[in-house]
């Protein structure tokens, strides 16, 4: 009888500490709970980029990829993003799909644009992108270029 006492606390120990790791993970990986401003952008590819990933300017987190859906009229890759609601963006800021090396992931750039512009409101489409590139196709394209000088 003792036995399953000393099991049961020994049980009920691990599920306390586990639970604070995970607490603790959650709290500190940056993923954000309230909400920030949403921006659409429409790209040709988004290779790589998945929901969860991290939006950036100038290498800093300032959100994170909420959405993302085909346009079935135009054959667009929709990304929403969620931003901190501190940041303002204009209408000439740039967004483009970079890689973090060549194992690693694809993230979300913005480049903000000139102050004197139109601010965007929340929910408008950033328009100028650049999507992902393919470095596989490059490396392809690269290794066989001298096929055509025969």
């Amino acid at each position: 009888m003792r036995n399953n006492l000393v099991e049961t606390l020994m049980g009920a120990i691990v599920l306390v500490i586990a639970s604070s790791f995970l607490y603790f993970a959650f709290s500190h990986s940056g993923v954000s709970t309230n909400g920030g401003k949403v921006y659409i952008a429409k790209f040709d590819k988004i290779d790589g980029l998945s929901v969860g990933s991290d939006v950036k300017i100038s290498g800093i987190k300032v959100g994170t990829i909420v959405d993302q859906y085909l346009d079935t009229e135009t054959f667009y890759a929709v990304v929403q993003i969620s931003i901190d609601p501190k940041i303002k963006l204009t209408e000439s800021t740039f967004a483009k799909i970079t890689s973090e090396g060549l194992l690693g992931g694809n993230y979300l750039v913005l480049d903000p644009g000139s102050e004197d512009d139109i601010m965007l409101e929340e929910g408008d489409e950033i328009p100028n992108t650049q999507g992902s590139v393919d470095l596989l196709n490059l490396l392809d394209k690269f290794a066989g270029s001298d096929k055509g000088k025969e």
